[in-house]
């Protein structure tokens, strides 16, 4: 069987090659393997990104990052997929990126050492946090403001308790099942979907 046909992405673009500054060079020439939409084929990264942040949701999230969760790859991968205007990293600075498949080189990310830094910085902005406690509230019985930012905690001890006494409120993903929660990558993607269909940011 021809490996190339099994080889994600496109190869070198056919000539005449399309114009624009958008266009790598490298890319055009050799071929485009990345993890991209059709649209941005063979584009720079600097204009994927530029592209990105012109169409970018109102929604924000923040990771507490306080010891090495896996998962954080996939919530910030999720925060790609939707759109979202920043992903806000709080803790550690570093965090493993496997997971988020190089999405993190499309968005704009801030790192904030400590949480009183992360309030600081988004000072006047909507926290809602994502937890199953008692006291949080549905996610289909609570209206997430539009201009939100939502709070996801590693997997295990979830948000912290800091955390949670700032946040305006706190929301769960009901279950049917006998697990007491999904893993944190899946509901930072069920919630982004939630509040994307709700303000009208799903196309069907």
């Amino acid at each position: 069987m021809n490996n190339e046909v099994n080889r994600v992405g496109v190869g070198p673009c056919p000539k005449p090659w399309p114009t624009g500054d958008e266009y790598d060079k490298y890319l055009l020439e050799n071929g485009d393997r990345r993890n991209v939409e059709d649209k941005y084929r063979y584009w720079k990264v600097e204009a994927i990104k530029a592209d990105l942040a012109k169409r970018a949701v109102p929604l924000e999230i923040a990771i507490e990052n306080w010891q090495h969760d896996f998962n954080i790859g996939t919530i910030v991968r999720n925060a790609n997929a939707f759109n979202v205007r920043a992903v806000h990293i709080i803790g550690r600075r570093h965090w493993n990126r496997r997971g988020a498949m190089v999405t993190d080189a499309y968005l704009t990310i801030h790192h904030h050492r400590t949480i009183d830094d992360f309030c600081i910085f988004t000072k006047g902005k909507v926290i809602i946090a994502v937890d199953n406690i008692p006291g949080a509230k549905s996610i289909y019985k609570y209206n997430i403001p539009k201009n939100s930012i939502l709070v996801f905690g590693a997997e295990g001890p979830g948000v912290s308790d800091e955390m949670i006494r700032i946040a305006k409120e706190t929301i769960f993903i009901p279950q049917r099942g006998s697990t007491r929660s999904v893993n944190v990558g899946v509901a930072s993607g069920i919630v982004l979907y939630k509040w994307s269909e709700a303000n009208g940011y799903i196309e069907y």
